[in-house]
């Protein structure tokens, strides 16, 4: 390998913005935050929701009255 053209690679602290959660990894960067991790994530901890209730489809429905029964 040649001297000089790698960049430095070392421990990094990462930082869960929404939860304040920290865990340790390797990295170029000293530090990294980020907005989701695992412990905050709706996918992995199982509490997700749908946010688009009243979407586009509701929005769709309402629109052209196929929701209402006959």
């Amino acid at each position: 390998m040649k001297k000089g053209v790698h960049p430095e690679y070392h421990r990094c602290t990462v930082t869960c913005i929404s939860c304040g959660n920290t865990f340790e990894t390797g990295s170029v960067l000293k530090e990294i935050k980020v907005d989701t991790c695992a412990n905050c994530h709706p996918y992995y901890t199982g509490k997700q929701r749908f946010v688009q209730s009243d979407g586009r489809v509701d929005r769709f429905n309402r629109k052209y009255g196929l929701n209402e029964k006959k």
